[in-house]
């Protein structure tokens, strides 16, 4: 049995891991690589290994560094099985064919940049009809309910916690050449203990090998609580400089998660009364997504839906959900203080760029973040207090404040990942830590090591173990 790494080694984007065992080759998450634009076409477009060999895919969750790249993969020759849970397949119906939408307009802007410097224009990695082509792949398996995906191999997907579907995986393994049974976890990305919509992540009963996760091997959240506060004291802190809260958010998890917090601190009395935008078509299609499947909620938010009395979280009187440009294009008109949720949550791409280009330079605006950035990113220049940014090729002064909450991190942070293998009664014999930047990796490896006495590697892109 062997396991190969292709993908985030040492980097939180672009996850991608073959197992090969009993003759099958498996391929766990096929994300995209998420950065500057530069480094980002020729990493995404070409593959380290022929697509056409690979016969199966599981996939851990939606989110795109996990599930990004798999309609190029499709274009590329693969046909076999995309198993993920239902949640999964229904948010990867919305966000693919996003991608590749936008991997076309992105497309269009460079090749007349290429075509005024005499240069020969360039392929989108995929299409919006290479999306909608790569979705009839997909098959679903809920929670627990295991099922024999190839020779030897029992696969059994539990809740990770980490947004709406995600998964990790178990797969019970009959080693024909090794004459050996095994159980290879790979934990996705592992979510935390009482965040609100979704479940609390499963503890496992442990196996041979696990591949986990490391975003945040290296630090600690603060509590969703104090998060909740700060909240409540930057939006009414904005609100009484007669500026805006700009949010750049994920579309999918993030924005839903945000607007339920928003909802309970108005039904509270906790926040001004000031109108919440929903700036991304993506957003409002996931959040389609979202009320379709009540299955996954958490009692938090049923209790919740209950007391006031409606089976949408997601929609109130102060809620706008906006789809049309035109619409987007009326928010940079608007003075009066407001909030404006937008994608992309890196602020790489989409509406959001916009935003920030037209409301950066006002000191009484505040630009808030939530979720990790990656290196390069406009959102971690930001994050990093440059004092200057280049959008859309100007550069433009940093005057808005800049405001960084880290507690509506749907990653387990470095305690939660520790009690998450602490809570396993079998311990792995061997730990694989991915999806984490070196530093964060390291950190992490040491404290499994000296916990748990556990073999740990962090492997490089391209490093192969035999088990």
């Amino acid at each position: 049995m062997k396991l190969s790494f292709y993908g985030a080694t040492r980097t939180v984007t672009g996850s991608k891991h073959l197992l090969e065992v009993n003759g099958t080759r498996i391929l766990l998450d096929c994300g995209i690589f998420q950065g500057g634009r530069g480094e980002t076409y020729d990493e995404n477009l070409t593959f380290p290994f022929d697509p056409k060999t690979i016969d199966l895919l599981i996939l851990s969750h939606a989110h795109i560094d996990h599930s990004g790249n798999i309609p190029n993969l499709v274009k590329q020759g693969f046909n076999g099985d995309i198993i993920c849970t239902p949640a999964t397949r229904d948010l990867c119906a919305t966000m693919l064919p996003d991608s590749g939408f936008i991997q076309e307009r992105d497309v269009e802007f460079v090749n007349k940049k290429r075509k005024k410097r005499g240069e020969p224009p360039v392929d989108p990695i995929y299409t919006y009809q290479d999306a909608l082509d790569s979705m009839q792949y997909f098959t679903t398996r809920g929670y627990g309910r295991r099922a024999t995906i190839a020779t030897g191999v029992g696969l059994t997907f539990h809740d990770a916690g980490h947004m709406l579907g995600s998964a990790s995986i178990v797969l019970d393994i009959i080693d024909r050449e090794a004459s050996r049974d095994y159980r290879l976890i790979f934990s996705g990305d592992v979510g935390r203990a009482g965040i609100p919509i979704i479940r609390d992540p499963e503890v496992l009963d442990g196996g041979n090998f696990l591949i986990m996760e490391s975003t945040y091997g290296d630090r600690l959240h603060e509590s969703y609580e104090d998060s909740e506060k700060k909240l409540e004291k930057i939006l009414t802190d904005t609100y009484r400089r007669g500026g805006s809260v700009i949010m750049p958010a994920f579309a999918v998890g993030r924005t839903q998660q945000i607007v339920y917090t928003l909802h309970q601190l108005l039904q509270r009395g906790d926040m001004p009364k000031m109108p919440i935008y929903v700036d991304s078509p993506l957003a409002v299609n996931a959040t389609s997504v979202f009320q379709l499947h009540p299955e996954c909620y958490d009692d938090e938010i049923r209790q919740f839906m209950n007391n006031i009395n409606s089976h949408d979280p997601f929609g109130f009187d102060m809620v706008t959900y906006i789809r049309r440009l035109d619409e987007s294009k009326q928010l940079n008109y608007k003075r009066e203080p407001c909030v404006i949720i937008s994608a992309s949550g890196m602020a790489e791409f989409g509406r959001i760029v916009h935003h920030l280009s037209n409301r950066i330079q006002d000191p009484n605006n505040t630009i808030l973040i939530t979720g990790w950035q990656a290196p390069n990113t406009l959102g971690r220049k930001l994050v990093d207090k440059q004092p200057e940014v280049r959008i859309f090729g100007e550069l433009h002064q940093v005057r808005a404040r800049v405001e960084v909450l880290n507690g509506f991190s749907g990653h387990a942070d470095h305690d939660e990942l520790m009690n998450w293998v602490g809570g396993m009664r079998h311990k792995p014999e061997k730990v694989f830590l991915v999806h984490g930047e070196e530093k964060a990796a390291n950190a992490l490896q040491k404290s499994l090591s000296d916990h748990f006495n556990m073999q740990v590697a962090v492997p490089v892109k391209k490093q192969q173990f035999t088990l």
